[in-house]
């Protein structure tokens, strides 16, 4: 039976995608990889989240993780500031779905920036029972110890989740786990899915 339902955040709850804006630069999957990871795993969070790194400084920790594609990572990250993140049915479709009972997570490799205009534009977190993102826990999707990281923190069953993800590999791996998956192309399908799993 279905209890909780888990969005990622880019593509699913907002306008914003993080394959799609990798994309538009052109560069190799195995970069883009690279930045991702040079990016949520900086040991230096910590000291953004408590004000003490601008952001400036937080992207050259981004950097000093790997120098070997600073170029990459300068781009990216200035051009998260032209992303658009609202979407005005993402807080009436969570509240109808916690008005039905489930629990509502986040689990996203969404970045620091994106996720402060999200918070602000959607007023997600208020909404939702918590979640996880990469970049606090330094886990990226589809490694299947961020799904097993949310099942923990929160007391969850695996056969009890659902998770609707923009990207097949993101959903095959909470399958992986024992979760169910949605792999998801529109609000309405997803709702459609959602129902004949909770039947």
């Amino acid at each position: 039976m279905i209890k909780n339902i888990v969005f990622d955040i880019g593509n699913v709850l907002t306008e914003y995608a993080w394959n799609a804006h990798i994309h538009k630069f052109g560069f190799p999957e195995e970069i883009c990889e690279r930045v991702a990871n040079a990016t949520v795993k900086s040991p230096k969070w910590g000291e953004y989240d408590r004000g003490v790194l601008s952001d400036e400084e937080i992207v050259d920790s981004f950097v000093e993780n790997d120098p070997g594609i600073e170029r990459e990572i300068r781009l990216m990250n200035e051009d998260l500031s032209t992303l658009v993140t609202k979407v005005d049915y993402a807080i009436p479709w969570i509240q109808e779905l916690k008005a039905k009972g489930f629990r509502v997570f986040y689990l996203s490799n969404f970045s620091r920036k994106a996720e402060e205009e999200c918070a602000e534009a959607l007023d997600f977190i208020p909404y939702t029972d918590g979640g996880i993102l990469s970049y606090k826990v330094k886990l990226i999707k589809p490694d299947p110890a961020i799904y097993q990281c949310l099942t923990d923190r929160y007391g969850l069953k695996p056969e009890e989740c659902v998770f609707l993800d923009d990207l097949a590999e993101n959903v095959e791996a909470a399958k992986h786990c024992g979760w169910q998956g949605i792999v998801f192309t529109g609000r309405e399908e997803a709702n459609k899915a959602l129902e004949a799993l909770t039947v």
